[in-house]
This record gives C-alpha cells, sequence and structure tokens, in this order.
C-alpha cells in the first residue's frame, strides 16, 4: 500500500511539472529569453538540418513535446497505480523504465536547469524508486 501511494506521489508530482511547463510554453513568456533581440535572432536562423525550421519554433517545440512526455509519464503511471496496480505489481519491465527515465531527468536537471525542478525531480526518483523496491521485495518473499 505504501508503495503504491509512493507510486501515485511520483506521479502527480511529475505530471503537475509538465502542465505547468506546458503552460509556462505555451501561454507565457516565461521560457522566453530575456534578450528581445536573442529572440529575433532565434526566428531567423534556421537549423542546418532544414530551412522549414528555426530555432524559435525548435525551441517552442521541444519545450512543448518535453511537457507532453512529463505529462504522460505522471499520467499513465498515475493510471497503473489507481486502476492497474496488479499489472504495475507484476511488470519489472514498467518499474524499471520509470525508474530509469526519471533517473535521466534528474541527471539533465542536475547540469543544465534551475534548483526548484532539480529538487521536485529527486523527489519524483525518490517516489519511484522505493516504491519500486518495494514491490519488487515484495513480489521476491
Amino acid at each position: 500500500m505504501i508503495a503504491q501511494y509512493l507510486w501515485i506521489a511520483g506521479s502527480v508530482i511529475i505530471s503537475l511539472m509538465g502542465t505547468s511547463h506546458l503552460r509556462a510554453t505555451l501561454g507565457t513568456t516565461k521560457l522566453h529569453p530575456g534578450d528581445e533581440q536573442l529572440i529575433k535572432d532565434m526566428q531567423s536562423s534556421s537549423l542546418r538540418i532544414s530551412d522549414e525550421l528555426n530555432t524559435w519554433k525548435s525551441w517552442i517545440g521541444f519545450n512543448a513535446t518535453h511537457s507532453a512526455g512529463t505529462m504522460f509519464i505522471g499520467i499513465i503511471n498515475f493510471y497503473l497505480a489507481l486502476q492497474q496496480p496488479d499489472l504495475l505489481k507484476s511488470s519489472w519491465f514498467l518499474l524499471l523504465l520509470t525508474v530509469v527515465t526519471t533517473a535521466f531527468y534528474v541527471w539533465v536537471a542536475v547540469r543544465y536547469w534551475m534548483k526548484a525542478v532539480k529538487i521536485l525531480l529527486m523527489i519524483v526518483f525518490a517516489c519511484y524508486a522505493v516504491a519500486a523496491i518495494l514491490i519488487l521485495c515484495n513480489n521476491a518473499c
């Protein structure tokens, strides 16, 4: 039961982080560079892969899809914990994939992101990791 609550907590936190990030990306200027000239430069600079892409569109697109990915991780794991706990408990693959994915997010956050995001992702990782250990230990006993 503790493992289920931890899994739910991690899922809620990362879902809310993704939702907040999507709102900041598409609904505010919080993720825009402070330098207006840089925005103009990004809008006029195409990427080498294709002239159809400029750096600005890519920046917005990357942030939006990153948001969707974190929301998906949280929502699917929330669903599994609430509606399919037996599937989650019996699938070491789903447990491991979620723990490894959030560990990667923590690694990226430590290298590139701000303190609040690092802390929240460390909490998410801890929730998932401890829950997975509890589930795996309970299955082995």
